[in-house]
């Protein structure tokens, strides 16, 4: 018997059973190092999340319930709006400090900060440039002002003190032309930008060119912090800004049929590396008559069905707001079902600053509602996204 297994050992090339023993023993080792880091490393992954997730989680859990909104909504007036806010800490310290509106985005812009402070390593830099939508937002609102013959104190309602040129904002409030605004902001990376874009929107008066070269500036640079995943957090980070690249072009477009713009006007405009829509596919749309032709040529992308459901609401009152409103619940829809399939990674932070974004909309729609006459708390309720 042992000499029938000493001559298999053999025949198979070992020079002895000890060493068989041995080679069986290192593919063991070697199948049992395979299968430990195949179930470590996902908790790995895991592991740098913890953290952050805590603080977030703690901030979702005190987003307002759907039974919060509704006393908010029965509230009398403004003032009643803000005394129920000023009950909550989130919003309290900027309540007394500035206009209800810039306080509530105050209060989103805290957030954006908190979420790029304290996520891991590895999605830090998409965040931290999120956080640059806060100076796109300033620098629209200033451009905007001065053209509208705004005064300092007025300008100074319209911005928010978060982002990279929240130590200039002062100055740039106190530009007294637009031509000012540029030279203070000479050396920053709007200025190549806004030397493009002002002049085409102090001639034509349309505001797009401006927001649109700095929305692409930013989705743009989103799109490269996250354009080579390492794991499972950062591609779904890369879905997320997909997405909202999807439908930043998609609202280019459809805003474009609606004012009868060609398509040399948008192209410059258009982003090419969204999640569904690639740059064949924009040319399709960009060329397509009218906003019918640009919902046929989504066939076959998660955009088709729920812009034509917005279609009718189109159809009846002109305004491609059904549509923009559409296009932002698929962005969030989006966010949600990544917080339920990633909850112990970067799933929490993508889903809280959705809820968060959401949270404010909802409150700037009853301040509107209580500030204009003839909304009734029933109206208001309806209104909400």
């Amino acid at each position: 018997m042992v000499e029938d297994i000493t001559s298999l050992v053999t025949g198979l090339g070992f020079p002895s059973i000890e060493a068989f023993l041995a080679a069986v023993i290192l593919v063991i080792a070697v199948f049992g190092a395979i299968v430990v880091i195949s179930t470590i490393r996902p908790v790995l992954g895991m592991f740098p999340y913890t953290y952050p997730n805590a603080r977030v989680r703690a901030r979702i859990g005190r987003i307002f319930t759907e039974k919060q909104f509704q006393e908010i909504i029965e509230a009398g007036n403004i003032e009643e709006v803000k005394n129920y806010l000023r009950g909550f800490p989130d919003f309290a310290k900027y309540i007394d400090q500035y206009p209800l509106e810039k306080a509530l985005d105050a209060q989103l812009a805290e957030n954006y900060d908190l979420v790029a402070r304290i996520t891991p390593e590895n999605s830090r830099d998409a965040f931290k440039f999120l956080l640059k939508k806060w100076d796109i937002k300033n620098i629209k609102s200033i451009i905007i002002a001065k053209e509208a013959g705004l005064s300092p104190e007025e300008t100074m309602d319209l911005v928010v003190p978060f982002g990279d040129l929240a130590d200039k904002l002062d100055t740039l409030i106190d530009a007294d032309s637009i031509n000012e605004v540029l030279s203070a902001l000479e050396g920053t990376e709007y200025t190549p930008l806004l030397e493009d874009a002002i002049p085409t929107y102090q001639e034509t008066g349309m505001l797009l060119p401006l927001e649109a070269s700095l929305d692409k500036y930013l989705l743009e640079n989103l799109l490269r912090t996250v354009s080579t995943p390492e794991d499972d957090n950062t591609s779904y980070l890369k879905n997320y800004v997909g997405n909202m690249v999807d439908g930043s072009n998609l609202k280019i477009i459809l805003r474009a049929k609606v004012d009868g713009l060609k398509f040399e006007d948008i192209e410059p405009y258009m982003i090419s590396d969204g999640y569904q829509i690639r740059e064949w596919k924009l040319k399709d749309l960009m060329e397509a008559e009218d906003v019918a032709g640009v919902i046929s040529g989504l066939e076959g992308t998660d955009y088709a069905p729920i812009l034509a459901e917005a279609m009718a609401t189109y159809n009846e009152t002109g305004s491609i707001g059904a549509f923009e409103s559409a296009l932002d619940k698929h962005v969030d829809e989006t966010a949600k079902k990544i917080a339920l399939k990633n909850q112990f990674g970067i799933g929490p932070m993508i889903g809280f600053l959705s809820k968060k974004e959401k949270e404010i909309k909802n409150l700037k729609i009853i301040v509107r509602g209580k500030r204009e006459k003839g909304y009734t708390p029933a109206m208001i309720k309806e209104m909400l996204i």
